[in-house]
């Protein structure tokens, strides 16, 4: 609109007097603010030789201008004291609205524009979004004041837009009429002086005089109680009932000056002001941030787009602005004149880069650096130097009062009034919603406050770090309170920003650093300490920081556990050499002084841990990981139905979301990271904005069954996702996400789709199904290209050859895909097989994946197993052990330096590609034997290549060693006289001495189940899975003799006290009584099932009784003399789990699957109580030494204790720490041991727990490396616990004394 022909009048008729008096640059700012002035305008202004010229051309470009334009140059020439110039033009000032103003839906007509405009009230600006919540609150107090004079504070820090909403409050017909009806006046004041006060009251009586007439004109009041008097005049008898609002008060004195019985709104950043003067008070509160909307509106404006239309990043910026009005004003000025840079200030914003944006606008932020220094000068001295120690808070955290107690040694209570007075100010602001409340500053006061003391800054950190040391001298903070908090969280910070080195390795080199703030915090947080303080710790001591840093990077997930374990305990686990484990066992040592139980594992040094990390982020099977394309984060979902993103490098959470309502069986990243894709059992497709965690999209018509995998495109070039189900027909599909339907439907399977996977130009996606094909179809068309009959490959077996997933290698001209126990390479143009790698055939290939840069392929495993294979060598390359349970998937970050695999045991998993290899240590079976003999351990066990180890305990040095045999051996016992050993084996055969032990050990089968072993001159029985036993000599290794006669696998063997005579039971239902000398054999014949176990129900070389129990749910008594059966008795109605006679032989115990335990008599074979309670199968059973207690463990996990004499229940041992697998012990109990005294109690299940008796609370838990502990072997004076775990890693622990 151009400008009305008065006010073209006005400028022409006093042009000269303008050029004369005014000064272009302190008009300017105003009418930048106003955006009715260019930057490009200002340039050229200011490029003019002298002042005056430059006024020249400020009125000529005016007078191109509209009546916005002139209401603006009358606004400024009123802010800044030319009254005399402003009077000149005021009867000119337009009153006809510009278009963008012609909306009266709030009462804003063209009577209240020139009410306004004639009281000096501020234009709405051109950029302008309402705020109507606040607005209305303003108004709401204003309506306060219609009957009767008082004070409406509007409060809140610089660049909150306080100024705005009272300007847009006040532009109401409505509220003029009722309230004001003798006009708004605005008055200016900011810091001022009392001269520079005198000149702006003078400029206000002024004004309200001139509106009069010209009689009622005075000469200038000389001072302030005149200028006070005759404003009161003006205000009461001239102007009743009208408004006058002061903006920007700084000072009670200067509002002091205005305490005239009047109506007066003021807008400050001290909400305390009007305490110093009289009359009804109201306050307003303007919260720092917009929310997200009222941001995007913002942005949308300046850049002269819809909200709807902005990019992604628009959001983004909003946040990271935290909402403030003058900070996201100051992007959109940006972005108006460079709409090209959305990611450029983003990235500006989120590196807190204030200093470089404000150096590119031309956004008046000078002022606000003014407003922050007249708002800290008008503190006391004292007070000031408070607030400069706050300029070492991190951005975006609150502070709790008790640290600030800390850092100024004041008492609580004095620094409460003292941060009071900084909220007052909107120096600080204050989190009431918490309680304690919390204290924070706003990113652009923190950013003033840096800016000011930027020489100053590492004393500012090290005073903090000097108070806490001085103040917490007697050891860590440990109340877990917020303040607490504050300390594990940025002591380090503070301690690195004052380059204090020493104390951070001091701190962060403790054991009891760690051991708090990772239950405090979590591991995550000390994990990105290390690494980020890497480069100072490296100085004092590198390795020490590797050491504590892979301490915590593998056993975060033990540290994630409820209860939270001992971190002394697991640091004993460390190699031996590490400074972990050094401070671990003085730790351990000082402790057990006091009674505490610690346990070393003597023979740690033969373990080697090859991930990097292991993180466990759900409850549940995980069934997809996959990382980010930039390699920074990882998602994870699975049958905890939510989706997780961290960060790849500590397992720190960034996002959770609860994404579908069933488990959630694949996530994937797109190629630029913003989204990420969930597909689920609740047969819907959703896409997620990864930074907000918020829902973009979902796809729930199309797929009518599970979806199982979803994929996007390599490159944004074409954006497409591709999901498979297990639908029968429509089971692949193609999306594009800006429309609500698949945009199309690969038409082919028959059967289930497991797998969907695009080529590395996303020219084909191959999909794999249940139909047992690999399917290559082209992306543009959605046709099928070619078929590739994988189960033609599986011509030995007539089974159903499913495909679990495909991957293409980074050439694009191979494709690899798995099923059963293969990984099978085709070439992609002729479908020709070129490669298989075939694997045990007791484990399944769970999902392969190809490297993007190298020739690594990834292998994961229903045996828990991950393994690397090199496809041009076609050889292994690394064993990736460590997982308890089904590996589900692998994926390789994008530079192919990092491979993660995710379980069923609930962890993700981070190896390094190149540092994993083949592992050449011994895997030994669990069934095992032990001989304790004073300080010697003698331990013997099958390894995993088949051969017979027996081994020191103590030095791990292996004593003995037989050859690899070709078939396994099944289970072994030891005695120590006379001196020789028993094999026992399938076929029956029986050898005799004089064999070689190469020649004996050819002979044997494969896998050792139990073996009892001792050192010189000892006898060694060992039975095969042919039926066969053998007895050997160790450590020679003479064959002795072959005893032939059971059919079946020899299950278990023992020999008698004297040894002369060996007892061995079978799957074959029999137990055969050898006089292995002789080879005399009597059968006892009776079971109906396999006899896994067996017991003699004494020691006592007289008593010839042995306890037999089967899976047929019997036990039987034999006389193993004479082969005579004593007792047969039907005693439980499921398989009979375990037995166990008493110490004093009066009782024996036996458990079932039947969920019970029962109490017999050994002479009458009476029950005499059965015991009920347990809620899964009861596994195991223990007498104590006193046979006054009977220890039971069940397949939950719970163990309970029992009174042998009354049969009742006397305690369930704690059931803290029932872990997300469903059980308190981590699987199974499955062997109980009591100490000589009876006062503790040893368990093994997935870890090993050692109880109170008494009390039924775990004193300590060992966790191994493995799980499913079978059996533990302990020593006479329980000091010494010997087990081997499930990934064959065998464990001497001993207790710390």
């Amino acid at each position: 609109m151009a400008l009305e022909e008065g006010a073209r009048s006005s400028l022409l008729r006093f042009r000269n007097r303008l050029e004369q008096d005014i000064k272009p640059s302190y008009l300017m700012d105003h009418m930048i603010s106003d955006l009715v002035l260019t930057m490009d305008e200002e340039e050229r202004i200011n490029s003019q030789p002298t002042r005056k010229d430059q006024a020249v051309f400020l009125l000529e470009l005016l007078l191109r201008k509209d009546n916005r334009a002139y209401i603006s140059f009358y606004n400024a020439l009123v802010k800044e004291a030319y009254d005399d110039l402003a009077s000149l033009l005021h009867e000119s000032l337009p009153h006809i609205l510009p278009e963008a103003y012609k909306n009266t839906s709030d009462g804003f007509t063209s009577q209240v524009q020139t009410v306004l405009s004639e009281g000096g009230v501020p234009q709405r600006p051109v950029v302008f979004v309402s705020r109507p919540e606040l607005v209305n609150r303003v108004r709401e107090k204003l309506y306060q004041l219609q009957k009767k004079p008082g004070w409406v504070t509007v409060f809140g820090m610089a660049g909150s837009g306080k100024s705005v909403l009272t300007a847009e409050a006040v532009r109401h017909q409505g509220l003029i009429e009722e309230c004001f009806p003798g006009g708004i006046h605005w008055l200016s004041i900011g810091q001022l002086d009392k001269p520079n006060l005198l000149v702006k009251i003078q400029s206000l009586c002024f004004r309200l005089e001139q509106s009069l007439d010209s009689q009622s004109l005075h000469r200038p009041p000389n001072s302030l109680d005149e200028a006070k008097e005759r404003l009161r005049f003006l205000m009461l008898r001239r102007y009743p009932r009208s408004l006058l609002i002061l903006d920007d008060i700084w000072d009670s004195t200067v509002l002091k000056a205005f305490d005239i019985q009047c109506r007066i709104l003021l807008t400050t950043r001290n909400r305390s002001l009007t305490d110093s003067v009289s009359g009804a008070k109201y306050q307003v509160e303007v919260e720092s941030g917009l929310d997200e909307n009222k941001g995007l509106e913002i942005l949308a404006l300046y850049t002269n787009n819809k909200p709807q239309g902005l990019p992604e990043d628009a959001r983004s910026i909003v946040r990271e602005c935290k909402g403030s009005p003058l900070v996201v004003s100051l992007i959109g000025a940006l972005l108006k004149e460079k709409p090209d840079r959305w990611r450029y200030y983003l990235c500006q914003l989120q590196q807190k880069q204030f200093k470089r944006i404000r150096k590119s606008s031309s956004y008046d932020y000078d002022a606000l650096d003014q407003a922050m220094a007249a708002s800290i000068e008008v503190l006391p001295a004292e007070h000031r130097e408070l607030y400069k120690d706050l300029t070492v808070i991190e951005k975006d955290i609150k502070v709790p009062a008790k640290v600030l107690s800390v850092l100024w040694d004041l008492e609580p209570e004095e620094v409460e009034d003292i941060l009071e007075e900084f909220v007052n100010k909107s120096l600080l602001f204050m989190d009431s919603h918490h309680k304690p409340y919390l204290y924070y500053l706003h990113d652009l006061q923190l950013d003033f406050l840096v800016e000011q003391n930027r020489t100053q800054l590492e004393s500012l950190h090290t005073k903090v770090v000097r108070q806490y040391q001085k103040h917490y001298r007697d050891g860590l903070p440990t109340s877990g309170d917020e303040e607490c908090l504050y300390w594990f969280r940025f002591l380090t910070y503070h301690m690195a920003k004052a380059n204090l080195s020493q104390e951070l390795n001091s701190l962060m080199f403790s054991l009891d650093w760690v051991s708090i703030k990772a239950q405090i915090m979590n591991p995550a947080h000390l994990i990105n300490d290390y690494m980020e303080y890497g480069p100072i710790l490296d100085k004092e001591n590198s390795k020490v920081r590797s050491q504590f840093q892979e301490f915590l990077s593998l056993n975060g997930h033990q540290l994630e556990q409820r209860p939270f374990p001992d971190v002394v305990q697991l640091a004993l686990s460390q190699p031996h050499t590490s400074e972990v484990y050094r401070q671990a066992l003085l730790q351990a040592q000082e402790r057990a002084r006091t009674g505490k139980l610690y346990f070393n594992w003597l023979n740690e040094s033969s373990v080697e841990s090859l991930s990097r990390l292991v993180i466990h982020p759900h409850q549940g099977s995980i069934y997809s990981a996959c990382f980010s394309h930039d390699g920074a984060k990882i998602a994870s979902c699975g049958a905890s139905k939510t989706l997780k993103v961290f960060k790849s490098t500590s397992g720190e959470k960034l996002t959770e979301i609860q994404a579908h309502d069933d488990e959630v069986l694949c996530c994937a990243f797109s190629p630029d990271d913003r989204l990420l894709a969930t597909c689920s059992s609740d047969r819907k497709v959703k896409v997620w904005n990864v930074e907000r965690a918020m829902l973009l999209r979902v796809f729930e018509e199309e797929h009518e069954e599970q979806v199982n995998h979803c994929q996007f495109t390599n490159t944004t070039r074409r954006l497409l996702l591709a999901t498979c189900s297990n639908d029968k027909f429509l089971n692949v599909k193609l999306w594009n996400l800006n429309k609500p339907s698949s945009q199309n439907t690969m038409f082919g399977h028959f059967e289930p789709v497991n797998h969907c996977c695009f080529s590395p130009d996303d020219t084909f996606v191959s999909t794999s199904s249940n139909d047992g094909s690999v399917k290559l179809f082209q992306v543009s068309s959605a046709n099928e290209w070619k078929t590739i009959n994988v189960k033609n490959m599986f011509t030995e077996s007539d089974e159903e050859i499913f495909v679990k997933c495909s991957t293409w290698t980074a050439d694009g001209k191979r494709i690899i895909c798995a099923a059963r126990n293969a990984v099978l390479v085709f070439d992609v143009e002729t479908s020709d097989m070129l490669l298989e790698i075939r694997t045990s055939r007791l484990s399944t290939v769970q999902y392969c994946q190809a490297c993007p840069t190298s020739n690594l392929l990834a292998i994961a495993f229903s045996n828990y197993a991950v393994e690397l294979w090199d496809l041009e060598a076609n050889k292994k390359m690394a064993d990736c052990s460590g997982h308890l349970s089904w590996v589900q998937r692998v994926h390789f970050s994008p530079d192919g330096s990092q491979l993660l695999s995710c379980s069923d045991d609930q962890t993700v998993r981070l190896w390094e590609t190149n540092k994993v290899h083949t592992s050449s240590a011994v895997r030994l079976k669990r069934d095992s034997d032990v001989l304790f003999n004073d300080e010697e351990i003698i331990v013997s066990a099958a390894d995993n290549c088949n051969r017979l180890q027996v081994r020191d305990g103590r030095t791990g040095s292996v004593l003995f060693q037989s050859e690899e045999k070709p078939s396994r051996i099944r289970c072994t016992c030891m005695c120590r006289q006379p001196p020789a050993v028993v094999l026992g084996q399938e076929d029956g055969t029986v050898q005799g001495a004089g064999l070689t032990a190469s020649q004996v050990l050819r002979m044997v089968g494969c896998r050792i189940r139990r073996l009892l072993t001792s050192y010189r001159g000892l006898v060694l029985a060992v039975g095969l899975y042919t039926g066969s036993v053998q007895v050997l000599e160790v450590p020679s290794g003479k064959l002795l003799a072959t005893l032939l006669g059971h059919t079946r696998t020899v299950l278990h063997c023992q020999f008698s006290q004297n040894g002369q005579t060996l007892i061995t039971s079978s799957e074959d239902t029999t137990i055969r009584v050898w006089r292995w000398q002789s080879g005399e054999c009597k059968v006892l014949q009776g079971h109906k099932e396999q006899i896994r176990c067996f017991s003699l129900l004494s020691n006592f070389p007289a008593d010839t009784r042995l306890l037999s129990w089967s899976f047929d749910g019997t036990f039987k008594v034999w006389d193993i003399e004479n082969g005579e059966k004593l007792q047969d008795t039907e005693a439980h109605q499921g398989a009979i789990l375990s037995c166990h006679v008493s110490p004093d032989g009066f009782l024996f115990a036996t458990t079932s699957a039947d969920k019970t335990a029962k109490l017999w008599h050994c002479d009458s074979w009476q029950c005499v109580y059965t015991l009920s309670g347990h809620q899964d199968c009861v596994r195991s059973c223990r007498f104590s030494w006193d046979s006054r207690c009977l220890a039971t463990g069940d397949d939950n996990g719970e163990i309970r204790l029992w009174s042998v004499k009354e049969g009742s229940l006397l305690k369930i041992c704690s059931r803290d720490g029932k872990d997300g697998m469903d059980s308190l012990h981590g699987g199974w109990v499955t062997d109980l041991h009591f100490s000589p005294d009876n006062s503790l109690l040893v368990s093994t299940g997935g870890y090993i727990k050692w109880w109170d008796v008494e009390r039924g609370e775990a004193l300590q838990t060992f966790y191994p490396t493995g799980n499913a502990l079978k059996r533990i072997y302990v020593s006479s004076d329980f000091s010494t616990f010997v087990t081997i775990d499930n990934m064959g890693i065998l464990y001497i622990l001993q207790r710390v004394a």
